[in-house]
């Protein structure tokens, strides 16, 4: 029994080294795969990187892809708007005024800079549809009869059509302005007699600045009217406008800025001032 004992005792030295042994081989294995996961994440992470470099490369490529079409497709908008003019008695600083106008009531709105961009832009385009329009009506110096009105109500549609199909935002901002800038925001306007908030903002911006305009232009049926004439006529109404056909919001941003108009009329008037 004793001799027993004294051999387990000397065979505990090994049994520990054993242990130890395996223990450190174990800890030697689960470094390594440690070390190779390590090396494989820094890997992946640089591969990573690598794409979200390229990929930002591609998006600024892009961005400019398109900046450079959307100022193609904005120069093409702006020829038809000139050509649409010949066919009207407007003129080439209609558009200008248009543009100006648009971009002083976007600023006073807050409307965020691309969408201000696009509408101040589309804003020429609101008449493209007299193109459809036959001379005897548009060019008529008198007032027109019920069939003539009937005829000239559809210049909305006829623009929006001629704008439809295409990808970019700003066409299709160009054929909302076209279609919607004689609504009224009391439903009383055409062609679909939409009102509030379902007129898009550019409708009813355009709407306002277009509003304006004519007031300011001298026409075969009436002369041009003052700065404060128009004032009086679009924000307490006159019998054929209403500060009802407006958007609130529009009209308080326009009070506030009314002083612009009357400059870029100043700048920007048919006779060269």
């Amino acid at each position: 029994m004793s001799g027993g004992s004294e051999s387990d005792l000397s065979d505990e030295p090994d049994f520990r080294r054993l242990q130890l042994e395996v223990s450190a081989r174990a800890l030697r294995e689960v470094i390594v795969r440690e070390q190779d996961t390590s090396r494989q994440l820094a890997a992946a992470q640089r591969q990573l990187e690598a794409f979200v470099d390229d990929f930002r490369k591609l998006l600024s490529l892009e961005r400019e892809r398109r900046r450079e079409l959307e100022s193609a497709y904005g120069d093409t908008l702006l020829r038809l708007a000139r050509a649409a003019e010949f066919r009207d008695d407007e003129t080439a600083a209609h558009c200008d005024r248009l543009r100006h106008y648009t971009e002083a009531l976007c600023e006073a709105l807050a409307i965020p800079t691309d969408e201000a961009r696009r509408i101040a832009v589309a804003a020429p385009l609101h008449d493209l549809g007299k193109i459809g329009i036959p001379d005897a009506v548009l060019r008529k110096a008198g007032p027109l009869d019920d069939e003539e009105w009937r005829l000239m109500r559809r210049h909305p549609a006829i623009g929006a059509s001629l704008l439809r199909g295409s990808n970019s935002e700003l066409i299709e901002t160009a054929r909302l302005v076209a279609l919607t800038h004689h609504e009224n925001f009391d439903g009383s306007g055409y062609p679909q007699r939409l009102a509030g908030g379902a007129i898009p903002i550019c409708g009813r911006i355009v709407k306002l600045a277009d509003t304006y305009d004519a007031l300011r232009s001298r026409r075969p049926y009436k002369p041009a009217f003052t700065h404060e004439a128009a004032l009086r006529c679009i924000l307490e109404g006159d019998g054929r406008t209403s500060p009802d056909h407006f958007d609130p919001v529009v009209l308080k941003a326009f009070r506030s800025i009314a002083d612009r108009f009357a400059r870029i009329v100043e700048r920007f008037g048919d006779d060269g001032a």
